[in-house]
């Protein structure tokens, strides 16, 4: 999406977060960028996961970047109740929410501040669409087909 269509500020999905750096280079970020605490709790996990101590050591120093650069939005009552909407609407479209917790609760961050979702995994929301707004996008291009 070109910069001059895009909305002042979206919430980054953990798949945006991952690549900011890029998403920055390329000049694909809104002018206002917010952080879900469940997208701290996702990274958090990616660390645990990590194959090899260099790579853990590196998605903790990362981690920890991004934790002096953003104050998190919370994961609050509002964010609850919008999760039991989503939820519903996930699986209204025949999808099953348990295994989208994590997807379904950074959503429900966005819909609970009134901000559109930017990410590089729109797929991950389907059947979210009518009460979120999704900023599809990537900063990698995609294969020629």
């Amino acid at each position: 999406m070109p910069s001059e269509m895009l909305p002042e500020a979206s919430l980054l999905d953990t798949s945006v977060v991952i690549d900011l750096p890029e998403y920055q280079a390329a000049g694909l970020l809104t002018s206002v960028v917010a952080v879900s605490a469940v997208t701290f709790a996702e990274l958090s996990y990616g660390v645990a996961l990590a194959s090899t101590r260099f790579e853990a050591v590196a998605r903790a120093r990362r981690l920890a970047e991004l934790k002096r650069v953003f104050r998190p939005l919370a994961f609050d009552a509002a964010c609850a109740d919008a999760y039991g909407d989503l939820a519903a609407l996930v699986r209204d479209a025949g999808r099953a929410p348990r295994p989208r917790r994590i997807d379904i609760m950074i959503a429900s961050v966005a819909v609970a501040n009134r901000l559109p979702l930017m990410t590089a995994n729109p797929d991950d929301f389907k059947g979210m669409e009518r009460l979120l707004e999704l900023l599809p996008t990537s900063c990698h291009p995609q294969p020629s087909a």
